[in-house]
């Protein structure tokens, strides 16, 4: 399958969320980008700068396999580096807000409309 293209980040967020289409992977990204923000903030006080190897190795090594193993996708960040951050943070904030149900509305949309695979 070849990667989705867009020309916007408003077209690519609900790509990127029906990419979380399953609550568990959505959780799992919320729960290792908090824990290597965590473990950052903790080494940063601590003036240990070495400690901000967390954040991306605590959230992207939590986060990619969730989808390889509950999405059974490839996550997006492999396509679209700079707009997945963008997401996970946006995500994330929505999951904060209380508003997990409102991800999990969007992502159905996206894949009724294309499909699990992407496609029209």
């Amino acid at each position: 399958m070849s990667p989705q293209t867009f020309d916007t980040y408003e077209e690519f967020w609900p790509y990127y969320v029906a990419m979380h289409s399953r609550a568990a992977t959505r959780w799992v990204h919320l729960t290792g980008t908090l824990t290597g923000l965590a473990i950052t903030a903790y080494g940063l006080a601590r003036g240990r700068k070495r400690y901000l190897a967390a954040l991306p190795l605590i959230g992207y090594g939590t986060a990619w396999p969730a989808h390889f193993l509950i999405e059974k996708n490839n996550p997006a960040t492999f396509g679209h580096p700079a707009w997945s951050l963008r997401g996970d943070a946006r995500m994330i904030r929505t999951m904060l807000a209380g508003r997990d149900a409102e991800l999990a509305e969007t992502a159905a949309k996206w894949l009724a409309e294309h499909g699990r695979d992407g496609r029209d």
